[in-house]
């Protein structure tokens, strides 16, 4: 159970249940559609609603048994991430979605992964 006071800090990231070494500070947006003005030359007409894809984006720690080409052809994964404060934001239908360079001074790889639909549980 998350500590009630806690607002970030630990997080765990997990692919299908497989859970890697996260490193540095995850995004994640939801894709609910994003509500965009719309102005004219005389004032404001209103909105336009387009839709975004959801994803969740960190970074993660390579080590000897992380298969990084592997990493890189996942596709139709549920992607988990579990934060400090008690929620869960849960990707699903995902993909692979970033460049795939790694770093080797601290061993870091940039992984980006984005779906068909996401939520946040509580």
């Amino acid at each position: 159970m998350a500590n009630p006071n806690a607002r970030a800090g630990k997080i765990f990231f997990k692919v299908d249940g497989t859970q890697y070494d996260a490193k540095g500070g995850f995004t994640y947006n939801l894709g609910k559609d994003k509500k965009e003005g719309m102005v004219g030359h005389d004032k404001v007409h209103g909105y336009k609603i387009t839709p975004q894809i959801p994803f969740i984006e960190g970074e993660i720690t390579d080590h000897s048994k992380l298969d990084v080409a592997k990493l890189l052809e996942l596709d139709d994964v549920t992607i988990t991430l579990e934060l400090a404060n008690g929620k869960t934001i849960l990707l699903r239908n995902a993909w692979y979605a970033h460049e795939g360079t790694a770093g080797t001074e601290e061993g870091n790889i940039p992984v980006r992964f984005e779906g068909l639909s996401a939520e946040e549980v509580k």
